[in-house]
């Protein structure tokens, strides 16, 4: 595949590094104003945006009117969401968002639902969400532990939302640490007066995260509309 990279930060170096070994051309590299770019120039199948929140609807949407698939794994701008997906939409373009694209994630979302399906009737048992990850890290809490919460408020109707650190009784509380060199670690927590449950997915590098965006990648090649990583994962798993 021809990849345009929106944004070419530490993620953006690491995806160039594995699309390389898996066979792909990194044809173009956005690190400043999309509109600077010629888009049509590069014959781009694909583009993977893992760029600042301030730019990602318009790296998205602009992609979305050439034509061009996105993975995007960007988190702190999904206050456009919505308007991102109808764009898509209108474009006939394609499109996957996930707050976080490693493969083992994705797993543990799987589990994380399972898990709070199985708890929601369990009363003596609260729930809370920890995330740590490192200190350059713009948005908290992080976006997985947000799908995480939402998740469980999904499984839960006794739940009503969550909240950073100090949260009500029908509330879950997240708890965002900021860390040096720490890749991630998010831990969900079910909690009694005589035991404790615990799910929790650790990160050893950014290389899951970035293999998960290329696999995606190479999963919206050529298609239209708006996936999800449980797409990307079914795909895996029946082949």
């Amino acid at each position: 595949m021809n990849i345009a990279l929106l944004g070419y930060g530490k993620m953006g170096k690491t995806i160039e590094d594995i699309a390389g070994d898996r066979g792909h051309k990194i044809v173009l590299k956005v690190d400043d104003d999309i509109e600077n770019h010629d888009l049509g120039a590069s014959e781009i199948d694909v583009a993977i945006d893992f760029c600042v929140p301030k730019a990602a609807f318009k790296n998205i949407t602009t992609c979305f009117k050439h034509k061009i698939p996105v993975v995007s794994g960007t988190t702190g701008w999904l206050e456009e969401y919505e308007k991102a997906r109808e764009i898509c939409q209108k474009e006939d373009s394609a499109f996957i968002y996930a707050s976080n694209f490693s493969l083992g994630v994705n797993v543990f979302f799987e589990l994380n639902k399972k898990l709070a399906g199985m708890m929601q009737g369990l009363e003596d048992y609260s729930v809370n969400i920890e995330e740590i990850h490192h200190v350059q890290k713009l948005d908290s809490p992080s976006g997985t532990a947000i799908t995480l919460a939402q998740q469980i408020l999904e499984e839960n109707s006794k739940l009503k939302g969550w909240q950073l650190d100090d949260a009500d009784e029908d509330e879950i509380p997240i708890h965002a640490k900021r860390e040096e060199n720490v890749p991630g670690t998010h831990t969900v927590s079910y909690e009694s007066n005589i035991d404790k449950i615990e799910i929790v997915h650790t990160a050893k590098s950014r290389h899951g995260f970035a293999l998960g965006a290329v696999v995606a990648a190479e999963y919206l090649k050529d298609k239209t509309g708006i996936f999800t990583m449980k797409d990307v994962l079914s795909d895996l798993f029946n082949n």
